[in-house]
């Protein structure tokens, strides 16, 4: 059997952290009990404005996940100084993402429509390939067929679908189906290339099982509310609830 993968991010443990300035709670402890639960990877966004992860808490978490023989995910933005920054630690997989200061979180995935964009984006691709080979590359972006076509022109190796329509829609008891129709040519058009096809942004414990049922993503990475969560519960039991559910849907016989 083979299953989806679930990353989990613990960004939002870093966000309780800088609250206090103080050194707890530990990020690579948070990072260490999600993967002896069963987490598949660690997902962090070091942000440009710091408001969260922070530079040190890089290669802490990195050093974690290679302790369990796991992955971690960066997320970055496409600047010059994410980029290098990737290149001195080597994580297993960059996400790059589009970023606003003044927003909450993120909001959308990458305009690769719009021309300059599209060429930055496709810099900062060639120069993670070139500074970091071994680190895979998947890009954060809407699931538009015209959006998933011009990403296979870039130096990628997956996407990862912003989900956070789909998850507000859920919660608030809408029609889901539009989304999950555009998952489904999503994939058509992503594996037919043979990229990963990965997801994530929003999503809860209930809305994730729609998503499992359709047996589309390689692979979803979860934050907010698996931290949300663990303040009743505990982080490791959150993590345990969230593998079995994964495993009640294996993507291949």
């Amino acid at each position: 059997m083979k299953y989806a993968r679930l990353g989990v991010n613990i960004d939002h443990v870093a966000t309780l952290r800088q609250q206090r300035g103080e050194f707890y709670p530990e990020i690579r402890r948070a990072a260490e009990v999600a993967l002896a639960a069963g987490a598949h990877q660690i997902t962090i966004h070091l942000r440009e404005d710091r408001r969260h992860i922070q530079d040190s808490d890089v290669p802490k978490t990195h050093e974690i996940c290679k302790k369990f023989g796991l992955p971690l995910n960066l997320e970055m933005g496409c600047s010059d100084e994410m980029i290098d920054i990737a290149a001195s630690h080597s994580p297993d997989w960059v996400c790059l993402v589009p970023e606003k200061r003044q927003e909450r979180t993120t909001e959308g995935g990458l305009d690769v429509l719009d021309k300059n964009n599209f060429e930055r984006i496709k810099k900062a691709c060639e120069n993670l390939k070139k500074k970091t080979p071994l680190t895979k590359i998947s890009l954060f972006v809407e699931a538009s067929e015209d959006v998933l076509k011009k990403c296979l022109l870039l130096q990628a190796d997956a996407v990862e679908i912003h989900t956070g329509e789909y998850a507000k829609d859920f919660l608030d008891g809408k029609d889901i189906s539009q989304h999950l129709v555009a998952y489904r040519r999503g994939r058509e058009i992503i594996k037919a290339a043979s990229w990963g096809y990965h997801a994530g942004h929003g999503l809860t414990f209930d809305s994730l099982e729609p998503l499992l049922a359709e047996k589309q993503f390689e692979e979803y990475n979860i934050g907010h509310w698996i931290i949300a969560e663990a303040l009743f519960i505990g982080l490791g039991h959150v993590v345990k609830e969230m593998c079995t559910l994964v495993k009640k849907y294996p993507i291949e016989e």
